[in-house]
C-alpha cells in the first residue's frame, strides 16, 4: 500500500538472487501486514508526524531486544535437536550390534 490511498504500488525487479528476492517479498509481505493492523504506512507516520524519533527508537530497542531473545531459544532449540540426535545414533548403532 502506498498509505496516501490505499492503492498498491509495487516495483517490479529482476533478481539475479532468489534469496534477496526472497527477503524483498518478506519485507513487502511484512509492510502489508502492517498497513492492514495499523491503517498507515511507515511514511504516513513519519510524514504525518504518527510517530517521533524517541518512539522509532523505542521500537528499535524493543524488536531487537526480541531478537536476541529469538536467537537464544534457536540455539537451544538446536541444542535439544542435536542431543536428541546422539541419542538416537547410540540407540541405533546398540540396536545394530545386538543384531
Amino acid at each position: 500500500m502506498d498509505g496516501k490511498n490505499g492503492i498498491t504500488s509495487r516495483k517490479e525487479y529482476g533478481f539475479r538472487d532468489p534469496v534477496v528476492r526472497n527477503v524483498v517479498d518478506k519485507f513487502v509481505s511484512r509492510s502489508d501486514v502492517g498497513y492492514s493492523k495499523y491503517g498507515s504506512s511507515l511514511d504516513d507516520e513519519r510524514r504525518l508526524k504518527m510517530k517521533g524519533l524517541t518512539k522509532y527508537l523505542n521500537d528499535i530497542q524493543e524488536e531487537l531486544m526480541d531478537a536476541v531473545l529469538y536467537i537464544q531459544a534457536a540455539r537451544e532449540e538446536l541444542q535439544d535437536l542435536s542431543e536428541e540426535s546422539l541419542i538416537q545414533r547410540c540407540i541405533d548403532e546398540d540396536i545394530q550390534e545386538t543384531l
